[in-house]
């Protein structure tokens, strides 16, 4: 049977994950164009504060994952599963879970970096502004969204893990084999 108490842990540990994703695309860093005193462009960054935000969130879905994981010996370490569509569905939303976790991981780490980048050259002929390149909108949100899929997905991956790994009757109760001695 699954553990409620495990099951519980990992939705908390989606849940911060998500939060500080968004969190992460409401604080991304916005630039503004601004003269030095020889009247040089330069670019002006606010505050960097996305960037911990999304690799925080990033750390947490991974917690979860490897939670998850380490519980079910992932799919492969344990011992045969009964055959049946528990075992079916297990599979599937096992794949699933770790396609969905990559992606999620995948915005998020290339946010943070995203956001962490600054340009820092000054334009010295001063004749073009230089580019204040920032985080498209987005990017953080895309991972929040991919979040709550790989924290659906692994949570429905453990249930039915656990329905298709329980201790029940074994799946054929009668006799299967062919007797020689009723001949």
């Amino acid at each position: 049977m699954a553990s409620s108490l495990l099951l519980a842990v990992v939705f908390v540990l989606d849940l911060v994950a998500f939060a500080l994703a968004v969190a992460a695309e409401q604080r991304r860093n916005t630039a503004s164009l601004n003269k030095d005193s020889a009247g040089r462009n330069y670019c002006q960054y606010d505050s960097d504060i996305a960037t911990g935000l999304g690799v925080g969130s990033l750390f947490i879905l991974v917690a979860s994952q490897v939670i998850i994981m380490v519980v079910t010996r992932c799919l492969c370490c344990g011992r045969a599963m009964r055959p049946s569509g528990s075992r079916s569905w297990s599979i599937c939303l096992f794949i699933t879970s770790w396609v969905t976790f990559i992606i999620a991981a995948s915005c998020l780490l290339a946010g943070s970096v995203r956001n962490a980048y600054h340009t820092k050259y000054r334009d010295l002929m001063g004749e073009r502004a230089p580019s204040c390149q920032t985080l498209r909108k987005g990017v953080f949100g895309a991972g929040a969204a991919f979040i709550v899929l790989t924290g659906i997905t692994s949570e429905l991956y453990y249930v039915s893990f656990s329905k298709a790994n329980n201790n029940g009757p074994p799946p054929y109760a009668r006799d299967t084999g062919v007797r020689m001695a009723n001949f």
